[in-house]
């Protein structure tokens, strides 16, 4: 993904988590990975509202930021949209379930 307006883009990575899968088995489906490292607030966020858009309902979304408030803003936006919050897995790892 390119950034138009000449900052930091955030990368468009798909790979196996590696965990637990919807059916519960062990790696058994692909979770979309954003990568936001470097951005700082409100890019993680808005990053996280436009590719929402493109997760299929029940999908989950892994979201990678360093930003110092990206733990307080990610959970609030799930709040604020009625997505599902699902935690930070790791350090600078988020976790987010379309509900919807």
């Amino acid at each position: 993904m390119t950034d138009t307006a000449g900052g930091a883009s955030p990368d468009d990575r798909t790979g196996t988590d590696g965990g637990i899968g919807t059916d519960g088995t062990p790696g058994a489906h692909d979770m979309d990975v954003l990568d936001c490292l470097g951005l700082r607030c409100p890019r993680p966020v808005i990053e996280l509202a436009k590719r929402m858009q493109q997760v299929p309902v029940g999908g989950v979304l892994r979201v990678l930021s360093d930003d110092p408030v990206a733990g307080i803003d990610i959970p609030a936006w799930c709040w604020a949209r009625g997505q599902e919050y699902l935690g930070a897995t790791e350090p600078n790892t988020y976790e987010v379930r379309r509900v919807s």
